[in-house]
């Protein structure tokens, strides 16, 4: 796939231009993305820098990260805090995602949307107040494995790290989740089904396929 170098400033305007012109496949009133990839590719400054496009253009949005709805840690970490099976199945609440952030996003949704539901530093619910995201609002939803779970998205962006890239850029106290890594791109394959590809190998230079 041939990729073209843009700046990440540049890259967060594109994706924002595209967003405008983008009608929900469902019929409803709110647009919902996903800005997928491990941490180590800082998908949450992406989403970050989409909405601050979005903002200028006078496009309300809503950035959701996933690690705000985490397991509690009796759940997630009950066999080790290394065990790559259930990082890569049990750590994060699919169930409460759908049920906070994207079912209220859906046709005949209130948009009331949760933010996030429990901190892991604390390792409690986080009692965060309800955001309201208008009707043409967008949803930005940024963390990792998010195109294995049928979330109904109108746009997908998956960032790219080569193995290497991948392990340079992982704390070394993080390197036993890299297994779970290569196992989603062999299952779920998230670079050619993304809408939209984003190699961050460089973080100076990024290039996509847009």
């Amino acid at each position: 796939m041939r990729l073209e170098a843009i700046t990440w400033d540049r890259l967060g305007e594109r994706l924002a231009e595209r967003l405008l012109d983008l009608e929900p496949a469902d019929g409803g009133a709110w647009t919902r993305v996903a800005l997928d990839g491990a941490p180590a590719a800082r998908p949450g400054d992406l989403a970050e820098r989409v909405s601050e496009a979005l903002r200028v253009r006078g496009r309300p949005a809503l950035v959701v990260a996933t690690e705000g709805f985490l397991r509690p840690a009796s759940l997630r970490l009950e066999y080790g805090h290394q065990d790559v099976e259930s990082y890569y199945n049990g750590w994060y609440d699919t169930g409460a995602l759908w049920r906070e952030v994207f079912d209220p996003l859906g046709p005949g949704g209130n948009g009331r949307v949760l933010p996030d539901l429990w901190d892991p530093v604390t390792d409690r619910a986080t009692r965060s107040p309800y955001a309201q995201l208008p009707p043409g609002g967008a949803l930005l939803l940024h963390g990792p494995f998010l195109l294995r779970h049928w979330f109904p998205l109108d746009l997908s962006v998956h960032l790219f790290l080569t193995p290497g890239a991948l392990r340079r850029r992982t704390p070394g106290t993080e390197h036993w989740t890299l297994p779970a890594y290569e196992r989603y791109d062999e299952e779920t394959d998230p670079s050619s089904s993304a809408d939209v590809l984003v190699r961050a190998d460089d973080p100076r230079h990024p290039a996509w396929n847009g």
